[in-house]
């Protein structure tokens, strides 16, 4: 697996604001294809345990022979490192050939793509942060939904409660996109963003949250063309940390531009 790709080129979020459908449209197609599915996770790193040759660092869940190998996913770096420091402390010996390193979401689904024919596939879990978790246990409670059944990475988006309740989207080159967020609060800093332009518009604005293994999965299996609005905007110190690593300035969140108006279209 490779340690380090170059992300910078998908995260360029210029132009305005306005409401989109997503899932909602009557044309279908087939299911996107692995290509598509990689193109919409390769812009978010995540960061892994692994030996000096990119292999990753494993846990068996279970005494048996047969039982199952599980590698750790970390949406946070903060998060991975302290995985890595605890291991030091309990296990120094085999801490002394690991390291934190990046790689790119595309990148682990790529690897458990292949490793599904496997007698003993290897499994992947995703380790979200738990101020996230916390945040995303609010907003379903003051949906009221029961925070209680979330589980896994939250993925955070705005919609209008408007009666044709579109989505929220930004404009990206000759696109519409759907930003969702891995962190509540950069949502918050675009909703304010919007309050300033367009203040009705951000009045009608809900959070909503979902979470990531969902999501990959609705992006497997979905024959809706529309998931290709779909942009995930990874945490800014994960942005922040790659772009040390290869050497840009680190410019914190991409710039959103200027919101523009738009009409909210009838969903699904």
């Amino acid at each position: 697996m490779k340690s380090l790709v170059r992300w910078s080129t998908a995260l360029s979020l210029v132009g305005g604001i306005l409401l989109g459908s997503l899932l909602g449209g009557a044309n279908r197609a087939l299911a996107l294809t692995q290509e598509q599915v990689v193109e919409r996770l390769q812009s978010v790193p995540v960061f892994m345990i692994t030996n000096a040759q990119g292999v990753p660092l494993v846990a068996v869940l279970g005494n048996e022979e047969e039982a199952p190998a599980v590698a750790g996913v970390f949406i946070s770096r903060e998060d991975a490192q302290a995985s890595l420091d605890n291991l030091r402390q309990n296990d120094p010996e085999l801490a002394t050939n690991v390291q934190v390193v990046p790689v790119s979401l595309a990148q682990v689904y790529e690897l458990a793509v292949s490793n599904e024919d496997q007698e003993q596939p290897l499994g992947f879990t995703f380790v979200p942060t738990t101020e996230q978790v916390e945040s995303a246990r609010s907003v379903l409670q003051q949906s009221g939904e029961n925070p209680d059944e979330f589980n896994g990475v939250p993925i955070f988006l705005a919609r209008s409660t408007d009666d044709e309740g579109g989505y929220l989207t930004i404009q990206q080159g000759q696109n519409q996109v759907v930003p969702m967020f891995f962190d509540q609060g950069e949502l918050q800093d675009l909703l304010g963003q919007l309050r300033q332009d367009q203040p009705e518009l951000a009045d009608s604005m809900t959070i909503q949250v979902v979470n990531l293994e969902s999501l990959i999965q609705t992006l497997q299996d979905s024959n809706n063309p529309e998931l290709n609005q779909i942009l995930l905007v990874p945490p800014r110190e994960s942005i922040e940390f790659i772009r040390s690593l290869q050497g840009q300035p680190a410019q914190g969140q991409p710039a959103q531009g200027q919101p523009a108006q738009g009409q909210p279209a009838q969903p699904e």
